[in-house]
């Protein structure tokens, strides 16, 4: 068997977002494909300090953060790119000008507003990460920290297209749905991250799987040949996927897994 390399989104593909578990299928295929000589790399938006112990405890050979930004094989630091620290805070400036929220991630933290705010999938957002103990030590307005990407919330009261036009040289957004949006550093993405990958280790790129079910996916699915989206997933995805196993609560993941004969 050939060796290849396998790239996997987390939530709604590996983790569950209905009972915030990892199928034991899942576990159990992804060991199964690592003992079979392939190479497996979580590769995700979250940063690094938010990968879900759930996640991490399985064993990946190395893990995509950041949208690209963070690259880390065999427990070793492949790259790092963060947002300067001056440009950091004019963006966080910025979106309080234009009446916008969010988060912003970093390889130590995720960093809240200070006050509670008027969108409700942040406030449980927050409510989440808090039940890890994060999101606590330092807030998003007064905070001394660099941070790799942000995710923003807006609605009727928000100007989005100022803030666009303010991060537009640098950074991009990714309509997540529900005017939500993750705001990355251009020139990296879920695929540079696979790019970087398959040239480290001298594997051609039709030999790269990527498993995914959301619209920051979209990246690693229009790189790769074989883009294998899950069950349940956004419609975006369907011009570049190959394709389409079960949801992950269904055994999605090894199911896809099994098509493919990589175990």
């Amino acid at each position: 068997m050939e060796k290849s390399v396998l790239f996997f989104d987390i939530d709604g593909t590996i983790l569950s977002e209905i009972t915030r578990t990892v199928p034991d299928s899942a576990v159990s295929a992804i060991r199964e494909a690592q003992k079979n000589g392939h190479i497996l790399f979580i590769n995700t938006g979250r940063t690094i300090s938010s990968i879900p112990s759930e996640v991490s405890r399985i064993g990946f050979d190395g893990y995509l953060c950041g949208c690209g930004t963070y690259l880390v094989y065999d427990g070793e630091l492949m790259f790092s790119r963060s947002i300067p620290e001056q440009r950091g805070r004019d963006i966080i400036r910025k979106m309080a000008e234009c009446d916008l929220y969010g988060v912003a991630e970093g390889v130590e933290d995720v960093y809240f507003p200070e006050r509670i705010t008027r969108f409700d999938n942040l406030e449980q957002s927050r409510r989440y990460f808090r039940e890890k103990g994060m999101g606590i030590e330092q807030p998003l307005e007064r905070g001394n920290f660099t941070y790799d990407k942000l995710f923003v919330y807006s609605d009727e009261r928000s100007d989005m297209d100022a803030f666009l036009e303010f991060i537009k040289e640098d950074m991009e957004a990714i309509d997540r749905g529900e005017n939500t949006y993750e705001v990355i550093q251009k020139g990296y993405s879920k695929a540079t991250a696979c790019d970087f990958v398959m040239k480290k280790f001298g594997i051609p790129k039709e030999r790269a799987y990527v498993f995914g079910d959301s619209s920051n996916d979209l990246a690693m699915f229009m790189y790769a040949d074989h883009a294998i989206a899950m069950g349940k997933h956004s419609k975006v995805l369907d011009p570049y996927t190959e394709y389409v196993t079960k949801t992950v609560e269904e055994d999605g993941l090894a199911y896809g897994l099994r098509h493919y004969g990589l175990i």
